[in-house]
């Protein structure tokens, strides 16, 4: 895929759903360079996954435009989804081998093997997989090997590598996780900082608190930005 050279950028974006008299997103302008990790919190119903949803243009913006290089990503929307890697909150297992689980939706005589193996390791299942009697080969799902709840996600994040998107988008992702499983999870996707963009969305600031820059919502507005550690200070003096 082609990747974009420098930035993303939400201009003046405001989004109100059709049947809604309230702005779901009000007055957005957010930068985000290439190889920057960017977390969004807040609490449920402030527009967190609102936002992802344009970014990703699954929705257009009510006013305003996402700008990705300067061009509005409706233009080229297939172009620039396609540079997009997507972990949801709950990933699906097929019941089918792990290969298949992480090229997931590739006819098996068209999967890359070389992509398995990186998107395996990127996402630090690589242990695990070798662990396994068959490896790729083991079958997983309800007649098959029964995964943690971490390793679900892994599959989740190794599914979304397995394309080489240039943007990786988390959503939620970690939030049904037990803290110490979710920082095990976290550790593996700051080691992608910097080799990918990353935007991830959560409940709690300790998910996000190696991103390079966090944007605080509420009720569709950005009410805070800056640094982990800026935002972390602020928090505990109120």
């Amino acid at each position: 895929a082609n990747s974009f050279k420098n930035d993303i950028r939400l201009v003046d974006v405001d989004y109100m759903y059709p049947a809604s008299a309230e702005f779901a997103l009000k007055g957005l302008n957010i930068s985000i360079r290439k190889g920057d990790s960017i977390g969004f919190v807040g609490p449920s119903g402030s527009g967190k996954s609102t936002l992802v949803d344009i970014v990703l243009g699954l929705l257009t913006p009510t006013s305003g435009e996402v700008q990705v290089d300067k061009k509005n990503i409706q233009t080229g929307l297939r172009s620039w989804q396609d540079q997009i890697g997507y972990v949801p909150q709950s990933v699906y297992l097929t019941d089918d081998t792990l290969r298949n689980n992480v090229a997931f939706g590739i006819p098996s005589d068209q999967i890359d093997e070389g992509a398995v193996a990186r998107a395996v390791q990127a996402a630090q299942l690589d242990t695990f997989v070798a662990n396994q009697p068959h490896g790729l080969d083991t079958v997983v799902g309800e007649r098959g090997v029964r995964l943690s709840g971490g390793q679900l996600q892994r599959i989740g994040i190794a599914r979304a590598l397995y394309h080489d998107p240039s943007v990786l988008v988390l959503d939620e992702a970690t939030s049904a996780l037990d803290t110490l499983t979710e920082k095990g999870v976290m550790d593996s996707v700051e080691a992608l900082q910097g080799s990918k963009t990353l935007l991830i969305v959560a409940h709690r600031l300790s998910t996000v608190e190696h991103c390079s820059r966090l944007y605080q919502l509420d009720r569709g507005r950005v009410i805070a930005e800056g640094a982990p550690a800026q935002l972390l200070q602020e928090q505990k003096a109120v």
